[in-house]
């Protein structure tokens, strides 16, 4: 398939809402404007994420403005004992109060609320999380800092797509994998320390018109293979994918674009292995399922059905160059996710 590189800067929107440039980058090109979207406030979705994987555990972190619904969380996964925690709260029509950034690149996003504050700060290469949640599980908090390192060097996905449903929807999105983690979470009275040399972080940037219904499907995964970064992000149903796909593999911080993956997903079980595989060859992947953090948020008009799977990775990549790469146990996760929203 033809996909189209973006590689001069520009807006995102034309005057008129639609959108100026289509396809795929390495960085964070287009300026992101809220006042030129056309569309009813409600169906703007603006979210960060972030998940922090360490073999035996890692933590999620999500700020969201949906429109007429925000949404925060936090997952603790304890992947040892097959267990997560999650802590959720909600604020109801928030249609823009909570300043997400217009840029990745810098702008701060900060909720607090009594008993729960999460804050993503930018900071030149570095990316912090403060997190301190009063009662996350029986009574026990969670509280802590974790530091990501992004160096100006390193190439992410980011992707500037249209949904055929409406001129105005569009999704602009950047997602940053194999970002270098050190911190520490308190939770209670244990200690869970993130190193630089075996922890790693990415973070989902997105900013979007979406249509009411939707079903997406994303994997992602960062880490080591051979002492040097490697990680990978794959995924469809976030829009007309025609002109662009969001599947890259990152090795020594370089993109090396792929065409479509698909994921072939046990029908009864999550729990089941999964199979990935590509059009061109370049991606062959099993998963070996750990948990399933499946949640089913439904508020009448609102529903987030979502299954997101932690597990291992185990296969083979070809770069752009042609060498293979031969991945065996790489942490990351995979999901399918519907909404009504």
């Amino acid at each position: 398939m033809k996909q189209h590189q973006i590689t001069e800067p520009s807006d995102l929107l034309n005057e008129d809402g639609t959108l100026k440039q289509i396809g795929w980058a390495k960085d964070f090109l287009l300026k992101y404007d809220r006042k030129k979207i056309k569309a009813s406030k409600f169906r703007i979705k603006e979210w960060d994420y972030y998940c922090i994987l360490r073999k035996p555990y890692g933590i999620a972190f999500t700020i969201s403005d949906l429109g007429y619904l925000g949404f925060v969380s936090v997952t603790f996964l304890d992947f040892e004992n097959r267990k997560e925690v999650t802590k959720s709260t909600f604020v109801l029509f928030p249609l823009g109060s909570f300043n997400m950034p217009q840029s990745s690149k810098k702008g701060d996003v900060i909720f607090q609320r009594k008993g729960f504050s999460l804050k993503f700060l930018k900071r030149k290469e570095q990316r912090m999380i403060q997190v301190n949640i009063a009662s996350f599980d029986k009574g026990r908090s969670l509280k802590g800092e974790i530091i990501l390192h992004q160096p100006s060097s390193l190439e992410s996905m980011t992707i500037t797509i249209p949904f055929p449903e409406s001129e105005y929807a569009f999704y602009y999105n950047q997602k940053i994998n194999c970002m270098p983690a050190k911190g520490e979470i308190l939770f209670g009275n244990q200690k869970f320390l993130f190193d630089p040399h075996d922890s790693f972080g990415v973070l989902d940037w997105g900013r979007g018109v979406w249509p009411y219904k939707n079903t997406w499907y994303w994997g992602s995964a960062s880490g080591k293979v051979e002492n040097e970064l490697f990680g990978f992000n794959i995924g469809y149903g976030f829009g007309d994918n025609s002109r662009a796909t969001e599947n890259m593999i990152f090795y020594k911080g370089k993109v090396h674009k792929l065409e479509e993956v698909r994921f072939h997903i046990p029908p009864d079980n999550y729990l089941e292995p999964w199979i990935f595989t590509s059009n061109d060859s370049r991606f062959e992947m099993a998963f070996k399922p750990i948990i399933d953090r499946h949640s089913n948020v439904n508020l009448l008009i609102f529903q987030s059905n979502q299954h997101q799977v932690f597990g291992y990775f185990s296969g083979r990549v070809i770069l752009d160059d042609g060498r293979e790469i031969i991945i065996k146990d790489l942490l990351g996760f995979a999901e399918k996710v519907y909404n009504r929203w």
